[in-house]
């Protein structure tokens, strides 16, 4: 924020603009140019709060440009919502004023503001002055009081005016939608209005966020009829609609990672004990189910674990008894050899789960995490213009980096979603397990899963290049073989994604290189350097009031980050990442300071997950100390 003292040139210019106000008008000019030059002029950017809830109202403020968006965080919820805009000419601040209590709600600019500051004084001073003013004031402050209490905190979201449409309803399981009597009603960028017909609860947004990572979340108010006709007409309407067009039914929408099950393998396992369980899960919103042999079950809800208090204690033999017969038979196999597996399991018309069975102790137990159940796009996950160019690269490399749990998957299955709805090509997949299943579109997508469709990552790399691919995606470049082997099906005029557990894209470029022994690095350095066309780094913050955010590291490639890598001078890619931001380059710490400013994380966290944590205090205006 910039103070800027008012002159007496500006006065008359000031005056004309609060007269253009429906309530100020009514005061004489005397009165607005009292007003006008007792006040200060505000300059606010983009994102900066312009009035922060709890604070001391020690000024009214009006509008004179740009717009700014209200918000408020009830205390038990400790999640922020927007419930306005205001725009020029409005005034803001004026009812705390008046009642002498701390900021009932935040207003924060949606892009570059000028705000007139005007002392609390002046509105008593106003009302003497001006009584025609004060009589129509109290008159609108009434029917302002019960239009806000109406909606805030949620907004009535009108489907007669704004029509539900099965794609955004299908967004969530169907199971948490009933469960929970939560619908999403509209999805602009990456911002999806959830509607819900009951009490707004921390646990629900906290699930929703779980199904839907990366997306920001509006909560709005809908009637229980447009709920009962969105479940009863438009839940997998889409997959429907296929159904009675195709022989053979079981297609299914895009944005969906359900499929047949005997389009995954040979041989579809089901787990009749364990079905029910897992769609209770969905439908409470639990992120993981838990069983242990001699303890009740456990399931993972807004980050906690939680004894399902109905369900009996599982003694050591049930565990497995409950899921064997999901088990592929290659994972029993595996289990009875080396005492652990990990495989996915499809529930039809539920969800997809990523499974370990491991043994302890007390025998058998199980883990089985909800796999988000919507390939979310990459305007959704609010991914920017840089990591979409990544995508219409015709060949070269592609990384998507960080640890585990960070939402790799999740960004991978954005990106080759954009090119399956955009690029009239050939997509090969080699996962394990796979986890989002894409339904070719303007694409043709083979998924090929280590371990039931192929031996290792290495083998079916070879075979790809004899399959004519164009784009392939290689889940995990976990040894030399693999990295080798992606290098050359890129630098063979394919289009290669692949992950690895790096945290910053210079830490990428060195980890691949140093796989190789010295006598090899110099060539692979020139391979490197000739096909890495971008590197999105990404670390998981936790967000307020619940759920997770994606902070991203982009690196761009470009001549000059080529010749630096073929130098072997690649600590020198941070000044050009610092210099050509313009290119889609993209710093850790300019994210993190965005997610901080924009109230959806802590500093606290911010610091946490960034790697040059002195920098980052120093944007804000803190002293760092190394610990």
């Amino acid at each position: 924020m910039k103070l800027q003292p008012i002159t007496p040139d500006l006065v008359p210019k000031l005056v004309q603009a609060l007269s253009s106000h429906h309530l100020l008008r009514l005061a004489d000019a005397r009165t607005l140019s009292d007003i006008a030059s007792q006040s200060v002029m505000a300059h606010y950017a983009e994102n900066e709060t312009v009035l922060q809830q709890g604070d001391r109202a020690d000024n009214w403020c009006v509008v004179l440009r740009g717009q700014a968006a209200v918000r408020i965080t009830p205390d038990e919820m400790g999640d922020t919502f927007d419930v306005d805009r205001v725009k020029p000419v409005e005034i803001i601040g004026d009812f705390d004023v008046l009642l002498g209590i701390p900021r009932r709600l935040s207003v924060v600019a949606l892009e570059q503001m000028l705000i007139l500051q005007v002392p609390a004084t002046m509105l008593m001073e106003l009302f003497q002055r001006a009584p025609a003013l004060a009589l129509t004031y109290a008159q609108q402050l009434g029917a302002k009081y019960l239009s806000e209490a109406r909606k805030v905190p949620l907004p009535y979201y009108d489907v007669a005016k704004a029509p539900l449409v099965a794609e955004v309803v299908n967004l969530l399981p169907t199971q948490f939608m009933e469960r929970q009597r939560v619908v999403a009603v509209a999805s602009q960028g990456n911002r999806v209005l959830l509607g819900f017909v009951d009490d707004l609860t921390s646990h629900v947004i906290s699930s929703a966020r779980e199904f839907l990572p990366g997306v920001e979340l509006i909560p709005v108010r809908v009637d229980l009829a447009a709920f009962n006709y969105a479940m009863q007409n438009l839940v997998h309407f889409e997959e429907k609609s296929e159904e009675s067009a195709a022989t053979g039914g079981g297609a299914v929408a895009r944005t969906t990672s359900s499929m047949p099950a005997n389009s995954m393998a040979t041989k579809h396992y089901s787990a009749p004990r364990l079905d029910p369980m897992l769609k209770r899960m969905v439908a409470e919103g639990a992120s993981d189910l838990h069983m242990s042999g001699n303890h009740r079950p456990r399931w993972r809800i807004d980050g906690e674990m939680r004894e399902i208090a109905d369900a009996k204690v599982l003694s050591e033999s049930n565990v497995y008894d409950i899921i064997e017969s999901g088990m592929p038979e290659r994972n029993r196999k595996q289990f009875i050899e080396e005492n652990d597996t990990d495989y996915a399991y499809s529930l039809a018309d539920v969800a997809r789960f990523r499974c370990n069975v491991f043994r302890d102790h007390n025998g058998v137990c199980a883990v089985m995490r909800v796999i988000p159940s919507k390939i979310l796009t990459l305007e959704q996950l609010g991914l920017s213009e840089g990591v979409r160019r990544m995508c219409d690269n015709p060949k070269g490399l592609v990384l998507v980096t960080g640890p585990t749990g960070s939402g790799k998957s999740t960004t991978l299955a954005a990106m080759i979603d954009y090119i399956n709805r955009n690029r009239r090509a050939h997509i090969i997949t080699m996962e394990d397990p796979i986890e989002f299943v894409h339904k070719s579109q303007r694409s043709l997508v083979n998924q090929r899963e280590v371990g039931p469709h192929t031996t290792s990552f290495g083998r079916a790399l070879r075979a790809a290049l004899r399959e004519d691919p164009d784009i392939v995606l290689v889940g995990e470049m976990r040894d030399k073989e693999t990295i080798a082997l992606a290098l050359e099906t890129a630098n063979t005029g394919h289009l290669v994604f692949g992950t690895l557990h790096t945290s910053t894209a210079i830490s990428t470029i060195d980890r691949i290189i140093d796989v190789f022994p010295p006598e090899q690095q110099s060539q692979i350095r020139t391979v490197v350097a000739d096909t890495l066309k971008g590197v999105v780094s990404q670390t998981l913050l936790k967000r307020k009031g619940g759920g997770r955010i994606a902070a991203l590291e982009v690196l761009i490639g470009s001549h000059a980050v080529s010749n630096l890598i073929r130098e072997g001078k690649n600590h020198q890619i941070f000044n050009i990442m610092l210099t050509a931001k313009n290119q889609g380059n993209q710093m850790l710490n300019d994210q993190l300071e965005a997610l901080v400013n924009s109230g959806k994380a802590d500093y606290e966290e911010a610091s946490m997950k960034a790697l040059d944590k002195a920098e980052l205090a120093k944007r804000f205006g803190k002293e760092y100390f190394e610990r």
